[in-house]
């Protein structure tokens, strides 16, 4: 597999390696020993899966306490998906990547703890998955919001019309939002 490094240090675009013929393809989506070879020793606890119409935009979210690390990828349509650093220690706090993942492109993202996540579907009927290193913990759940202008996220919404949850509306501004150390 071939990673790539991103602005912020540990968010990882992960291509692996895939094997085609006429028939179709295949690759390994996983595998812990060739994820630990790569320097991501990582243990998951638990595995999401959602599917989105074109314009639904889901997050920023993130957990503190019990934080979660995701590995995450899209088996159909596709995403831009986000990871803003919220470690107030960190150099890159406040500071954000996007990628486009696709069933295209088959490229995951690593988005470790200490980061918010979202995404903008781009395409309907899209299937995104992750898995995570804690379970999910809806207490400490909290949002960043997604159109913050101090974080300056740039979507890439064309004549898209964002699709939210209540719960991402009313999502916190950096300067208000829970931070980790």
């Amino acid at each position: 597999m071939n990673i790539i490094k991103t602005a912020i240090p540990g968010v990882l675009i992960i291509e692996p390696k895939v094997f085609g013929d006429e028939r179709g393809f295949f690759l390994e989506s996983w595998s812990a020993k060739t994820f630990r070879d790569a320097g991501l020793d990582l243990a998951f606890v638990q595995d999401n899966h959602s599917r989105s119409s074109r314009g639904v935009l889901r997050g920023m979210h993130y957990q503190r306490p019990n934080p979660q690390g995701k590995l995450v990828r899209v088996t159909a349509g596709a995403v831009y998906d986000v990871a803003v650093d919220m470690r107030a220690s960190s150099p890159t706090f406040g500071k954000w990547v996007g990628v486009e993942l696709s069933a295209a492109n088959k490229r995951m993202l690593w988005v470790p703890e200490g980061m918010a996540h979202g995404f903008l579907c781009l395409e309907d009927g899209t299937d995104f998955l992750y898995k995570c290193t804690s379970p999910y913990d809806p207490a400490n759940e909290h949002s960043l919001l997604w159109s913050d202008p101090e974080v300056g996220i740039e979507w890439p919404l064309g004549d898209i019309m964002p699709q939210l949850s209540a719960k991402d509306v009313a999502g916190k501004p950096l300067k208000e939002a829970v931070t980790f150390p």
